[in-house]
């Protein structure tokens, strides 16, 4: 009897399928991952991007994108607007390094920083800047825990302030909402350290309410779906952000939209835009 066995084949078929299984991974890998027009067109990729990157940087897994000199180069000759996908307003403290917590690189990120992570004119113009000419799709708003600045404001409000340099105090000025409201809502802790914690992420909300009452442009931009405006807590203690309630921004700009004294125009009245009175017009 012939008991000649025919095993060519079924490897050929073998080697057939591991190759369709490679390609449909290679295929499902391009099509699931955010390209980079997505990024910037796209809040919730940009936001999804962001937190992607700072899931690895919390479990030492960083890949340090967009560091090399390639990269550099590209920055010498391309607008950054071509590439940048988020604008984050965060505190200058030196524990917060922005771009290092989100895993991103050159280019990458437009970043505002500014002590206690506030927002006044300048700030509020820089992220201007970034929503409406960078073109970055999500604005983030980050607090961090131990921040000395509303620290010092809840110190200073629960009756134990000093002396300070001229120029701070009208900077941390906006903080003292966030505090005040932290103890009211929490008044077994209002002389504790233990309020602090909730007047930081109080924080977060005083600043992109002041954001929202200053800035006409980034409330449109957020009406229309272009931008997306999110707070988020950095622990300096752990390398993880806690992102907050997205319905919270919704409430928050549904107020100021109703507020008489929010401001009215996006723009500038002439080409002389630090012209005096046009802040609410």
């Amino acid at each position: 009897m012939n008991h000649t066995t025919h095993t060519k084949p079924s490897k050929d078929i073998g080697m057939l399928l591991c190759w369709v299984t490679l390609v449909v991974c290679l295929v499902l890998l391009v099509v699931l991952k955010p390209s980079h027009q997505a990024l910037k067109t796209d809040p919730d990729a940009a936001l999804e991007r962001l937190q992607e990157g700072n899931e690895r940087f919390a479990a030492g897994e960083s890949q340090y994108p967009h560091l090399d000199a390639k990269r550099l180069a590209l920055a010498g000759t391309e607008d950054q607007g071509k590439h940048a996908y988020a604008t984050v307003i965060a505190c200058s403290d030196s524990r917060v390094p922005v771009e290092r917590i989100f895993d991103a690189g050159i280019m990458d990120i437009f970043v505002v920083r500014v002590a206690g992570n506030v927002i006044n004119t300048d700030e509020a113009g820089s992220i201007e800047y970034g929503l409406a000419h960078v073109h970055t799709p999500v604005l983030v708003v980050l607090g961090h825990t131990q921040c000395g600045a509303v620290t010092a404001v809840t110190k200073a409000l629960q009756g134990h302030s000093h002396a300070l340099e001229r120029n701070i105090p009208p900077l941390i000025a906006p903080i003292k909402p966030a505090v005040r409201k932290a103890m009211n809502d929490h008044p077994e802790l209002a002389h504790e350290d233990g309020v602090v914690p909730y007047a930081i992420e109080n924080n977060v909300w005083q600043a992109i309410e002041d954001l929202f009452m200053q800035s006409a442009a980034t409330r449109a931009l957020v009406e229309e779906e272009k931008v997306k405006v999110v707070g988020a807590i950095y622990d300096v203690g752990t390398g993880k952000v806690h992102w907050l309630s997205e319905d919270k921004v919704e409430t928050i700009l549904d107020k100021v939209v109703d507020d008489p004294d929010r401001s009215m125009s996006p723009l500038a009245a002439g080409p002389d835009s630090g012209q005096p009175g046009q802040a609410h017009q």
